[in-house]
């Protein structure tokens, strides 16, 4: 059974989330850690509650969900999973944060790519790989159907869906992908997404603004 734990660090209040089980295995999804003392209370976490980091993902690589990377990477001994196309964002990133006055520091090291339908294991547990592009070109969630939850990124928010008007984003193509892969999980599906609140397929069907035109999905 898998726990959640999520933090929301660095100017642009990002959601990153720590999953971990009973046997302290842990995976960090996002790390968008900017600050020093961010940095440390993550850390701080892992180190009081006995996890054991054993895998460092991404949904996407804007650069509010890769400032922590090469912390994570660094410290954990990780190589970065993400999909392939997401690469070229990643490269970008630290040019993005000069341009926000946000430098840092990039992962460096080898990857692991992922693509739609892998399944990634944590113990007993286990992620489905959904590919849902538009917000960014390679954008991945992380789907657990024994515990109807999905960490969505920047894709689907409460009442809100990913921006579209950055480099590699498609606004049709994310409706799309909404609609087509997440609108098809079970209604009670929580939603941990990238930025906000917490939210369930069921809720984002009927209350998104953005997505009234699906409502035959319901």
């Amino acid at each position: 059974m898998l726990k959640i734990k999520s933090f929301v660090f660095s100017p642009i209040q990002e959601n990153t989330y720590l999953l971990y089980n009973e046997f302290n295995d842990c995976m960090i999804i996002d790390p968008g850690c900017y600050f020093s003392i961010e940095k440390d209370e993550l850390k701080n976490f892992i180190t009081q509650s006995e996890l054991i980091p054993s895998m460092l993902l991404n949904t996407h690589c804007h650069l509010d969900h890769v400032f922590g990377n090469k912390f994570i990477a660094e410290n954990y001994e990780l190589t970065l999973h993400l999909h392939e196309k997401e690469k070229v964002l990643l490269d970008y990133a630290p040019t993005s944060g000069l341009m926000y006055n946000l430098p840092f520091d990039n992962y460096v090291g080898k990857f692991i790519y992922l693509k739609d339908g892998d399944r990634i294991k944590l113990g007993m547990d286990e992620l489905i790989v959904i590919e849902a592009p538009g917000h960014s070109p390679g954008h991945i969630c992380f789907y657990c159907a024994k515990q109807h939850f999905i960490i969505s990124g920047d894709v689907l928010f409460n009442r809100s869906i990913g921006r579209t008007d950055l480099p590699g984003g498609d606004h049709q193509t994310l409706l799309k992908n909404i609609r087509e892969k997440l609108f098809v999980l079970p209604t009670e599906t929580i939603v941990y997404s990238g930025h906000g609140q917490l939210t369930t397929i069921g809720e984002e069907k009927t209350y998104n603004p953005f997505l009234n035109a699906l409502t035959q999905f319901d």
